[in-house]
């Protein structure tokens, strides 16, 4: 891949927004592989249904991943993420259940969250192994949000995985004014980081990029889990930008945030 062509598929995710919502999506699902480079292959890939793909590892599973893809709420898709799922997957060797949650503006809050916690209600109710959760920008709020209601309903999380996560959407982003359609930001379900209580949450890996507008949202949501006695780990990588958590294929050190989160997984599941 040339520079030239590198710079144009950069700027293609960069004005996502000014395109419709159809070119939005398409455009997503086309550069977004191409960037993370050629993927691993897995012990299996399964249509489970319409909203779910299983990958399973290499040799044996020690634990299950539900992991909901970025893409503020609106675009990305099983596709546009496979090669991470793959690589966690098989690194963190781990069954992997990827979630397809219904995208806004179609299906604004809390469609997509309803998508992603019955997902890993089904999940921790057919297996006896540890079941973590994970996504990376808008998947990775899903996640947290899920992490939460997890504690509320007994139901135990080996450990959420936050990849540059947006967890306060008073922020009011194109993506999240959309996502949100009116209902209120400050709704805890809506922004993770407002929630009265965290005490007894699942324990973090949060991973943020120096480069990107998220990480203060990342890190006072790391000193809230602090303080409220979980245990959280934040990692920042100083030369990364959002979105880097698919582009190994063409950011240098991009890989070393999916080599942390598979070493993190894999300790979870122990």
């Amino acid at each position: 891949m040339t520079d030239r062509d590198l710079l144009t598929r950069f700027r293609t995710l960069e004005h996502l927004e000014e395109m419709s919502i159809e070119e939005a999506r398409e455009a997503t699902d086309r550069e977004l592989p191409i960037m993370f480079g050629p993927v691993e292959e897995v012990g299996l890939v399964q249509q489970l249904d319409d909203r779910t793909r299983l990958y399973e590892p290499l040799g044996a599973s020690s634990g299950w991943l539900v992991y909901f893809h970025g893409g503020g709420w609106a675009v990305g898709s099983l596709d546009s993420h496979d090669g991470v799922a793959r690589h966690l997957c098989n690194h963190a060797r781990c069954a992997v259940v990827a979630v397809d949650y219904r995208l806004a503006p179609e299906h604004p809050f809390p469609a997509a969250l309803e998508d992603a916690w019955e997902a890993t209600r089904q999940v921790a109710g057919t297996t006896t192994e540890r079941v973590a959760v994970g996504g990376d920008s808008a998947g990775g709020n899903l996640a947290a949000v899920v992490a939460r209601r997890a504690r509320d309903a007994n139901i135990a999380v080996a450990l959420q995985l936050l990849v540059y996560p947006a967890l306060d959407l008073r922020w009011n982003s194109h993506w999240m004014s959309q996502y949100l359609d009116g209902h209120p930001a400050t709704d805890p379900d809506a922004s993770p980081v407002l929630a009265g209580d965290l005490a007894g949450v699942a324990p973090a890996l949060i991973l943020s990029c120096g480069g990107d507008e998220l990480k203060p949202q990342a890190d006072a949501y790391a000193e809230r889990l602090e303080a409220a006695g979980v245990p959280v780990r934040h990692i920042v990588y100083p030369d990364l930008i959002h979105n880097a958590y698919c582009m190994p294929g063409v950011l240098p050190g991009a890989r070393k945030m999916l080599e942390d989160s598979a070493e993190a997984l894999a300790a979870s599941f122990r």
